[in-house]
Order: structure tokens, then sequence, then C-alpha cells
């Protein structure tokens, strides 16, 4: 049996061998959540590509608009201060329009393809290479008629009062262009690595989008068309040139508001109110998806991938002589590799190991992202103040008003005692300030989970010993922040490690329980957890309904009762925020309940095993306790005949790997380590990467790109559907539990009651059983 992917199996949506499986679903999860631990240049490809391509795709075709409606050139008046804005327009040869048209069409049909591609109208293979050629069409087109232009001398002007370069510039329009050029090509340059990637297999021909992330290219055209038509018309009545009035549109909807151009007409005030409100709502809607895209999607996948990193850092960092594995470059914990426990304490030790991985990663992912948005925002504010000082050279800036007018403008407080005058810098204020406002969102929501969290924290902290006491009073609240901040501190002293030339004393191993004892309490929690259902409406109908029947009739109506159970608790879970954590003794009971000891080879009646436990997490066989699996075929339901056994041998100690049998596998591991670490230098293979890991493997539930509610009543209901399903067909197996389970709690409290005499009733107990079964077998 092979390693199961903790997605969604084959197994889950096969209902024994009658109905057809969801096989194209079931690969795609598996594909997704291995996607999502695998390095991020693949999943950088496969969505992040095509959703950069459809924001900056209609934006790029908006400014080909503006570097079309036009001239390149002007002229400019002896003023000294505001010449480029008084300046007139130099009509442009015929060649430099025509190709201008030619490119935005490309980027046009370019643009339509990726938007029906996206909406699942036109497969990847039609789409993608259109899209592609439209692009690098659209910016060859335009890199070429920018550069043709700008190379001529004075730019191509042959009249001699405008040959100097002080009268002569050039407009918007071709800056646009410029911008315009630069985005065709890096977004057709990006669309090129998606295509290869999905061509070479590493994701399917698909985009697997949410609904914000699908819809987030029409918001962006919509929220371009509607920016670029309010500037049509507030342009008109005011009179303005056509691009200042797109200037006037962006400050005005980013509510940056500079001031340097306002309604000046009753008309266009009125106006103003509706078209303000609806372009704000506009950008909310552009934001949200991007937020969308970077915070969900791009969280879900640097969370899976720090993860793996950490999980993958612990398994190769195991201190077998200090009892201790390390979770992080500064963060060790107590991990005990002592052979003499139990399978049962291994899984233990590496689920706790695993839990402390999962909150170093999530603690580094949220550190990780401030700091990428913050470096993104800094980045905006220094290289975009450098830009406009060199851009406003007429109004003579010095880079610290630039650096304030950048900052104003990137808080969007705009005060407006410092604008863009020049073609260049209104220019690239509209692009800067299109990414701006997203980047300062992203920031703000990075800051909520670290930043503003700890000032959150403090301020309550504070207020429960001042002036906000709880419940219990201001000397309780005073007396339990003392107790924290001691708790904290100690456990600061014990995990700080001071340096030396011997290194520190190794620390005394953490007491564990006895094999037995550990067993008996595992025992003693799941008859605890099936007491809970064993009301005393149900006992009386199996004891008195029931009384004809075998005892494994009984224990599979009790199985299916608690199933049923289970899943309306667990789906309670499912709303829960933060997302819910199960304990380690709610794993072990939920991986039982599902059938983590079942023999693979025992599903009678159904051509594909449902087996809904991970390999890695499952029991070994050498543990199992209780009944062998037995199954009845129809034909022999309603005689009583022997069952038989389905189960193996039992293993030897030694030929067990850590939790299950993978004697071949470490094999396998073996030979393929050796090669991986023979090219390292420094560094020589050691026995830890031998050990068969559970929790802390890559098949762990844990690892699971779902939440762990999703992923424990999947498999619940699975489990549900599975058993129901034999039932209908008329084959038995004995169930992982049984009402024997829920009374050994009694049981074993009266043989530490009873001392000696406790022990001899379970033996006669256990002996009278097997006088039963011999009985029923001879029958």
């Amino acid at each position: 049996m092979s390693a199961i992917d903790p997605g969604v199996e084959d197994g889950i949506k096969e209902s024994a061998d009658d109905v057809e499986p969801d096989k194209e679903g079931a690969d795609y999860d598996r594909d997704e959540s291995r996607s999502l631990q695998q390095p991020s240049r693949w999943w950088f490809a496969s969505t992040a590509c095509p959703l950069l391509a459809g924001t900056f795709g209609p934006m790029a075709s908006g400014f080909n608009i503006c570097a079309l409606v036009q001239y390149w050139r002007q002229t400019i008046p002896p003023e000294p201060n505001d010449a480029e804005v008084l300046g007139h327009k130099i009509e442009d040869p015929e060649w430099v329009l025509i190709v201008n048209i030619f490119s935005l069409a490309a980027a046009v049909i370019g643009n339509a393809a990726l938007l029906l591609n996206m909406a699942r109208r036109v497969r990847f293979s039609i789409a993608q290479p259109t899209t592609i050629t439209g692009f690098l069409t659209a910016g060859i087109l335009l890199i070429a008629d920018t550069a043709t232009l700008s190379s001529q001398p004075a730019y191509g002007l042959t009249k001699e009062t405008l040959l100097p370069p002080s009268r002569h510039a050039l407009t918007q329009a071709f800056y646009y262009a410029i911008f315009a050029a630069v985005i065709y090509t890096i977004l057709g340059l990006l669309m090129c690595v998606t295509v290869y990637g999905a061509n070479k297999g590493h994701y399917s021909k698909d985009f697997h989008l949410t609904g914000s992330q699908r819809t987030l290219m029409l918001q962006t055209m919509s929220f371009i068309t509607y920016l670029m038509l309010g500037a049509l018309v507030f342009g008109y009545i005011e009179e303005w040139e056509y691009l200042d009035a797109v200037y006037w549109a962006d400050v005005t909807l980013l509510t940056v508001g500079l001031g340097d151009y306002h309604p000046t007409k009753a008309l266009t005030r009125g106006l103003m109110f509706p078209f303000a409100f609806g372009g704000i709502l506009m950008v909310g809607l552009v934001v949200g998806s991007i937020r969308s895209l970077i915070l969900e999607r791009g969280k879900e996948k640097l969370s899976a991938r720090i993860v793996e990193k950490k999980r993958f850092y612990a398994v190769h960092n195991v201190d077998n002589r200090k009892q201790t594995i390390k979770v992080s470059m500064f963060a060790k914990v107590d991990f005990s590799t002592d052979p003499a426990l139990s399978p049962a304490q291994k899984r233990e030790e590496e689920f706790n190991v695993m839990r402390k991985v999962q909150k170093a990663a999530e603690r580094e992912r949220r550190y990780f992202a401030l700091s990428l948005s913050s470096t993104f925002a800094l980045i905006l504010w220094f290289v975009g103040a450098a830009v406009f000082q060199q851009t406003e050279f007429q109004q003579e800036w010095t880079y610290l008003q630039a650096l304030y007018f950048s900052y104003t403008s990137l808080l969007t407080i705009g005060y407006g005692d410092f604008a863009p005058y020049s073609n260049s810098g209104r220019a690239f204020f509209v692009l800067w300030s299109l990414l701006a406002v997203p980047s300062l969102t992203i920031l703000i929501s990075n800051m909520g989970d670290t930043v503003i969290k700890w000032f959150s924290d403090l301020t309550i902290w504070i207020g429960s010993i001042t002036v906000l006491p709880g419940e219990e009073g201001l000397r309780a609240s005073t007396r339990a922040a003392a107790r924290t901040l001691t708790s904290w501190m100690n456990d600061s002293i014990k995990s700080f490690t001071p340096p030396g030339i011997l290194g520190a004393a190794p620390a005394e191993p953490e007491q564990r329980l006895e094999r037995s004892d550990y067993e008996n309490k595992m025992l003693d929690n799941l008859a605890e957890r099936l007491g809970r259902h064993t009301g005393d409406r149900h006992v009386d109908f199996v004891s008195e309904s029931e009384k004809e029947q075998d005892t494994m009739t009984k224990d599979i109506q009790f199985y299916h009762y608690v199933l049923a159970r289970e899943c309306r608790n667990v789906q309670k879970d499912l709303s829960a925020s933060p997302p819910k954590e199960y304990t380690w003794q709610d794993w072990e009971y939920f991986l039982k309940l599902m059938g983590n000891e079942d023999d693979p080879a025992d599903f009678p009646g159904q051509q594909h095993p449902d087996i809904l436990v991970p390999e890695a997490v499952r029991a070994p066989k050498f543990m199992m306790v209780g009944e062998p699996s037995t199954h009845l075929t129809p034909d022999s339901r309603g005689s009583d005949e022997k069952a038989t056994s389905s189960s193996d041998e039992p293993q030897k100690p030694d030929e067990m790997d850590g939790n299950i049998d993978r004697k071949t596998s470490v094999m396998r591991q073996m030979t393929a380590k050796r090669k991986q670490f023979r090219n390292r230098k420094g560094r020589r293979p050691d026995d830890d990467f031998l050990m068969s890991w559970s929790w802390l493997s890559q098949d762990s539930p844990l690892m699971s790109q779902k939440s762990e509610a999703e992923w424990v009543l999947e498999r619940l209901s699975a489990a549900l559907e599975r058993e129901l399903n034999r039932q209908r067909k008329g084959f038995r197996v004995q169930p992982p539990i049984g009402l024997r389970d829920a009374r050994k709690r009694n049981k074993m409290a009266g043989n530490k009651e009873g001392g000696e005499d406790g022990a001899e009733d379970a033996a006669q107990e256990r002996e009278q059983d097997a006088l039963e079964k011999a009985e029923k077998s001879e029958e």
C-alpha cells in the first residue's frame, strides 16, 4: 500500500464497486495539495502569472488608449515654470498612429483570449498562445514605435525654432506608450512561463481559481473603463485635455485629492457625487480581489511551503544525545527516541513536535508577509520619490520634498502643496498610484496580524490590571497577569543556552509513562469518548431488541451510531474561528473510527478499498487488539460459519521502522538518501533519515491544505458511507470499535481497585469469551 495524500483520495468518493470514482476531482485535490508544498516557482507560474496578466493587461490597454488619443510631441513656450502645461501639440507622422492602432488591436485580442480562458469558454491550448502572441506583438510594436521616434534628432521636428531642446518636449501620451509596452512585454513573458510549466506537466492546463480571482480581470477592466469614460465626460465639460482629465480621475477615485485639478462648474460638481461614489466602490472591489489573491491564495501557498521546510528541517535535526529535535534555527523541543516507547507514544511525540512546527511556521509566515509587503511599500516610496525628483526638475524639487510628496500621496493624505506638473510626472503618477494603493492595503492587512495585534494585546493587558479589570476584580487580574509574565520569563530562561566550548549539558529528559501504563491510558481515553455515546436509551435498545444477534452485529450497529454522531459533532467545528485544532487524543480517536487498523486487503464487496487514513499514521499490525477482521458473504450471512481472520501475522519488533512495516521502503530510502547526500560537501548522512515518520511525514493530516475539521469530517462521512454500503450488500466486517470498548473504562477501574482480584476477574472474563467463541465455531 502506497502512501496516501492528505487530500481527497480516490476511495473517499467511491461507494464500493457500483459507483464510478471521481478520478478527475481526486487527482486535482491530490496535485493541489502537493503543489502547495512544492517550490514557489511553479505555483507562481500556474496561478500568480495568469492573475498578474488579468490585472495588468487591462491597465496596459488603458495606457495604450491614452497613447493613441493624443499626439506625442509638443512645443514649449518660453515660460519657465508650467511650460509643458501650456505647450501646443505637434501632429505625429502617420506611421506612429498606424503602429499604435495595430498594437492596441493585438492587446485587445490577447486580453479577450485570457478572459475567455479564465471563464472556461476557450481551451488553454488555444487561448494561451493567442494571449502570448497578442501581448508580445503589442509590446514589440510599441517599443519599436517609441524607440524610432525618440531616436530621431529633435524627435523628427524640422522647424528651426523648435530644434533647441528647451523648445520641444514629449507629451503624456508618449510616456503612457512606454508604460504599456513594458507591461505588455513582461506579461507576455510571464505567460510563456505558464505555458512551459503546463506542457512539462508541473500542473494541469487549467486555471483553478476562486470566484473572486476569476472576476479580477473583469473588475480591472470595468474600473479602467469607468475611469477613462469619467475622464472623457469631465474633461469635455471642464475643457481639460483628455490625459489631464485621466490624471484628475485617478487622483479622485484613489482619494488622493491633490487639488491641482478640481470641478469648477455646477454640472461637474453635481456629477462628482455619483462618479466618486461608484469609483470608490469599484476600487474596493479590485483591491478586495487583489487582497484575496495575495492574502488568501498567497497565504495558503506560503504557509504550506514554510511548514514543509520546517518539517523537513526537523526530521533531519534529531539529537539522540540530548533527546531533542530542532523545529527552527533557534528553537528546540523535547523528542524521545527511546526504542522502548510504544508506537502510539512515538506518534504522540511526533504529533507534539508537528504542532510546534506549525506554530513556528505560522509565526514565520506572518513576519515574512509583513516584511515582504513593507519592502514593496518602501520601494514604492523611495523609488517613486527619486522618479518624481527627476520628472519635476523644472520645479526644482529636492529629494526630501519628493519623499514628502510620495509619502502624503501613498497614504492618500494629499495636502496639495506639492503636485506633479510635468507630462512625465503626471503619467508616472497614474501608474505609481495604481500600484501604491493596493500595496498599502495589503501592508495594513499584514500589520493586523503582527504589529497591530501587539498593541491590541498590550492595551487589553494594561487595561486588565488598571481601569478595566476582569470579572474577578482588579486583584485577581493583577495576579493572573503576574503569573503569565513569570511563566514567560521562566520559559525564556529554560530555553536559553549559554555559549561555551563544551556546550551546554544535556537536559534531563521528560519523564514518560511506561508502555503498559500508556496503553491503559489510551484505552481509558477511548472508553471515555465512546462512553458519551452509550446512553441508557441506546444501550437498552441494543440489549433488549437485539438479544438474538451476535456480538459483531451489535458492534456494527454501535459503530454506525457513533460515526453518525461524531459527524454531527465535527460539523459544528467547521465554522470555528480560528480553525479548530484537535488534541492528540482527539486525533487518535478519529483515526480509529476511520479504521486505521484495517487490513487494506479486507474490503469485501469492493473493487477499490476505502483507505481513509494515510499510511504514515496508520497503526501497525502487531499493535492490533481485539477480534480479527472478519467478513461474511451474502450467501453465508444467515449461517454461523467460522469467521476467518484477514490480518497478517504480527511483525517482529526489529522489522518495524517506527510505526508501520516499511522494511522495503527503508531500503529504498537508504539508497535514495545516500545519492542525495553524496554531492553535499561537509555533510554526512546520519541515521535520522532512516526513521519512518508518522505525524512528521509529508502525508501527515496536519500537512493537508484543508482545515482539521474538514479533513476529519470528510473521512468520517466516507467511513459511514462505506459501512452502510456494506450493510446494503450483506457484507460484515468487524468494526474498529464496539460496545466492549465503551465498557472497558469501568473494567479497568475495577482492576485497579480490586488488585489481584481484579486481574483474576479479567482473566476469567477473557477465558469465558474464548469459550463462547469456540462454542459458536463448533455449532
